[in-house]
């Protein structure tokens, strides 16, 4: 019986084909987090980021998945020769209930034991912008560290090596002074949010700090959990990830009913 993961191909994304692959999760190529994200990108190959990415043989796009060596990784861990997933992402339902996504983790998987990894991870949440723990669950994760609503969910290939643990990033809030807006290119939608957070800022007149992650490990060392995304008022965490200008607008509004 032919199933669909019968009729998947993977394609691996590099320099040479980003043109015509695209990055999956923004399909305009003409938009600016698209082109900043393809920078993004390119900029991370020597440090073994890998983007893959999943269609059927019409060449539909299914899934994709992107991941790297985990001392790269722009999110809040600590790990020593892992690979860690930094985004999943299946649109359909349908797609998630065939085993795309699964499909997919065990590619990631194969990499890992083909460079001799300890293991993979990654990050985990029931909330936005991030995949549920229950699709790792299923392929042999589990829960090796939590801190607020994140997991980070591991497969270990041996028991030697230390395993990963997530860094603590409420310990980096309170240096935050004043509207703080940080983020990196790592998601292709950051670049809009933060062109319509910054207008929106202008014209409510806040000074709005806008800081841009520019490495691992300044992500790594980012005020939150999604770490390349954090809205930061006087050392408060108002927002970890993608934020529409609507949304800003709410929040600012709720903080200035707060402090009267």
């Amino acid at each position: 019986m032919t199933t669909l993961l019968d009729n998947v191909i993977i394609i691996d994304v590099t320099d040479d084909n980003i043109s015509e692959t695209g990055i999956y999760c923004i399909k305009n190529k003409k938009s600016a987090g698209y082109k900043s994200k393809v920078e993004w990108y390119k900029s991370n190959i020597e440090n073994g980021i890998k983007i893959k990415i999943a269609t059927d043989y019409q060449g539909k796009q299914l899934g994709f998945i992107e991941y790297i060596p985990s001392e790269f990784a722009w999110r809040p861990i600590k790990a020593n020769n892992y690979l860690f997933i930094q985004c999943i992402l299946i649109f359909l339902n349908e797609l998630k209930e065939k085993g795309v996504g699964s499909f997919l983790l065990q590619v990631c998987e194969q990499d890992a034991k083909d460079f001799n990894k300890s293991g993979i991870c990654a990050m985990s949440s029931e909330g936005t912008w991030l995949a549920k723990k229950s699709l790792y669950e299923k392929n042999g994760f589990i829960v090796g560290d939590r801190l607020g609503r994140f997991e980070l969910m591991i497969k270990s290939f041996n028991n030697i090596t230390l395993k990963p643990s997530l860094i603590d990033w409420t310990k980096q809030q309170t240096k935050y002074k004043g509207w703080n807006l940080i983020y990196s290119n790592q998601c292709p939608w950051h670049e809009k949010s933060i062109t319509d957070l910054k207008q929106s800022a202008l014209d409510k007149g806040i000074n709005l700090k806008v800081t841009k992650l520019t490495s691992p490990i300044e992500a790594q060392n980012a005020p939150s959990g999604f770490g390349t995304f954090s809205l930061i008022k006087d050392g408060k965490l108002l927002e970890d990830h993608y934020l529409s200008k609507k949304r800003f607008e709410n929040i600012v509004k709720q903080e200035i009913n707060n402090n009267r």
